[in-house]
């Protein structure tokens, strides 16, 4: 690393931490080059670099200043229908998933990690190690909650986010899905009904659909997470089982809710007797630090069943998982047993190293600012080329957004439309048990690099003004935004 990239990554750092605040005077030039022994070309570089980041901004005769996008302009507050309803959207889901038109264009429809970051040497090596030294581990039966070693390690990571567990608590899974799938079969029976966010992960949402359930969509914040007013009143009047959330760094709008409201949803929980199944596969990536809690931090009588996995944080393929059931441990476990017996041992024990050593900590200090500066990047670009009345939401940790366009556009025409042009999105009717959200899209901003994006940022601003993705003139309920 250049003196001039070490000496921004450390303005990077105090900015990102709130040592200075959006809108505060950055040391100058001549008194930076002096604090560090640094030439002045040197620090020129450096604010040069936070410059193309849109972190900084120099103003004429007056310095270098913070400059931090601004939460203006959020998404609306979700208005989902007032009743259960069954999940439809599989064939558009299934469209989605088997559509990556051959890994050509820009891919900004699946959540995916960052799969080419240096800091996951370490575990390549590993798992290559283990497959040439010791094949013999993959071909075998293993414990059905896992191997020992990886839960261990797990209790240690869960620490962070205010869990006390023993390696006893976790169930390994084969990926966050399977996790999520198990827990609901776990605490419901066909024809219950779940109460979950709006919008919600579309993967949440087909689990919910397998699993012979109702959707109860309850109204969702863009910054601070479900309506517990809205819950109460939907528990009050229909009999729901469990509640369905991802709390940290939620999938698809990326806010992280509150650590109070976090404990009061748990009180809810247990004031109505129902389970909690929390969706955590993007805690860790949460760009705050130390990272938030999560809500079984909160539990004391086994009603939350944290879920999570290394797929957004490492990779999708590694397909390990995990699920701390709480007082649902052994019907977990039985049900993990009877729908895929074991997990893959190679991959568990490649990933228990990663974090021994210490690989995990830090490829995900990395991540993490990865992430907020690629999220920098393309709100910047969004809010330069898309029309004025775009809403975007501001994720505090992750890498996806959630894009509000006016009632009038179709995203699922425009999706069609924008395929043909190389550029691929998650469409909002996706996103809810009856296809709502029709104006609006999810966006990946991890996978491809800087001129990629601002490149499909910019063609698909141009393909928004063609009046073919138009609505025929909606009706009002065609859009579940207020």
């Amino acid at each position: 690393m250049t003196l001039y990239q070490k000496l921004a990554t450390r303005l990077r750092e105090h900015i990102q931490h709130d040592f200075y605040k959006s809108g505060d005077k950055l040391p100058s030039v001549r008194q930076l080059a002096q604090e560090h022994g640094v030439s002045i070309s040197t620090v020129q570089e450096a604010y040069r670099q936070l410059e193309q980041e849109q972190l900084v901004e120099a103003r004429p005769k007056s310095g270098y200043f913070v400059c931090i996008p601004k939460k203006d302009n959020l998404p609306s507050i979700s208005r989902p229908p007032q009743r259960p309803l069954e999940v439809s959207q599989w064939e558009e889901v299934l469209n989605m998933l088997m559509n990556r038109s051959g890994n050509k264009g820009v891919q900004l429809q699946h959540a995916m990690p960052d799969m080419k970051a240096s800091t996951l040497k370490p575990l390549l090596k590993t798992l290559s190690d283990l497959t040439k030294q010791k094949p013999e581990l993959g071909l075998g039966y293993s414990d059905v909650r896992g191997s020992e070693e990886l839960r261990m390690q797990l209790c240690r990571l869960t620490v962070a986010s205010g869990c006390q567990l023993h390696p006893d608590d976790i169930v390994v899974t084969s990926g966050c899905q399977e996790a999520l799938s198990v827990c609901l079969r776990a605490v419901t029976e066909p024809g219950d009904i779940i109460a979950i966010e709006s919008p919600s992960f579309y993967g949440s949402m087909q689990a919910i659909k397998a699993a012979n359930l109702k959707a109860m969509e309850i109204p969702t914040h863009p910054e601070t997470g479900i309506s517990l007013e809205a819950l109460e009143l939907a528990l009050d009047q229909w009999p729901i089982k469990a509640i369905f959330v991802t709390p940290t760094c939620n999938n698809p709008m990326g806010y992280n809710m509150p650590e109070e409201k976090k404990e009061q949803l748990y009180r809810l929980a247990q004031s109505y007797d129902i389970a909690i199944i929390e969706d955590d596969i993007y805690g860790d990536i949460s760009y705050q630090f130390p990272r938030p809690k999560a809500i079984k931090a909160f539990d004391q009588d086994g009603r939350v069943l944290l879920c999570s996995s290394f797929s957004k944080s490492i990779a999708p393929g590694t397909r390990v998982g995990w699920i701390a059931p709480g007082r649902y441990r052994d019907k977990v476990t039985h049900i993990k047993y009877v729908s895929s017996s074991m997990c893959p041992v190679l991959p568990q024990l490649a990933i228990a190293k990663f974090i021994r050593i210490g690989g995990y900590a830090k490829h995900i200090r990395q991540m993490r600012q990865n992430y907020e500066q690629q999220r920098d990047h393309i709100l910047n670009a969004i809010k330069i080329h898309f029309p004025s009345n775009t809403r975007v939401s501001f994720p505090v940790g992750g890498f996806i957004l959630w894009v509000e366009l006016h009632p009038s556009i179709d995203t699922m025409k425009l999706v069609e439309r924008c395929r043909e042009e190389g550029v691929n999105f998650a469409p909002g009717p996706l996103f809810s048990a009856t296809g709502k959200y029709r104006n609006c899209f999810r966006l990946n901003f991890s996978e491809q690099n800087k001129e990629k994006r601002e490149w499909a940022i910019k063609r698909l601003a141009a393909i928004l003004h063609d009046s073919d993705t138009r609505i025929e003139h909606s009706a009002p309920e065609t859009s579940a935004l207020i």
